[in-house]
């Protein structure tokens, strides 16, 4: 669900800005239109600590979505590494949230 709510908001944020994708993009790439579209792309901020924070927050757009592939249950072809615990599912959806909640905003006060 985590991955789907980071989807879900890129798109809706890419729709109404007109910005066109293709449907077999994956979530890093919705999710570096999205921020490129809004200023959020770290190579559009000079300061040191911007760059690495926007930086870090595509990292965790990116691992989420890895998340699902690597540890959840869309694909059963061999068993799990690890376990992953409720523990990490909070953490995933409390990260999640919290980008689609920043990225919305910043799409708010764009608009």
């Amino acid at each position: 669900m985590a991955r789907t709510l980071l989807e879900a908001t890129c798109k809706a944020i890419l729709n109404d800005l007109k910005i066109d994708y293709s449907n077999k993009e994956d979530i890093p790439k919705l999710w570096a239109r999205c921020s490129e579209a809004l200023n959020l792309s770290p190579s559009q901020h000079h300061e040191t600590v911007f760059k690495t924070i926007l930086g870090n927050c595509t990292s965790i757009v990116a691992n989420i979505s890895s998340l699902r592939n690597k540890l959840g249950d869309a694909h059963v072809d061999q068993p799990k590494p690890v376990r992953p615990k409720p523990r990490h599912a909070s953490l995933a959806v409390n990260l999640a949230g919290t980008m689609a909640a920043f990225v919305t905003e910043t799409w708010q006060a764009h608009k």
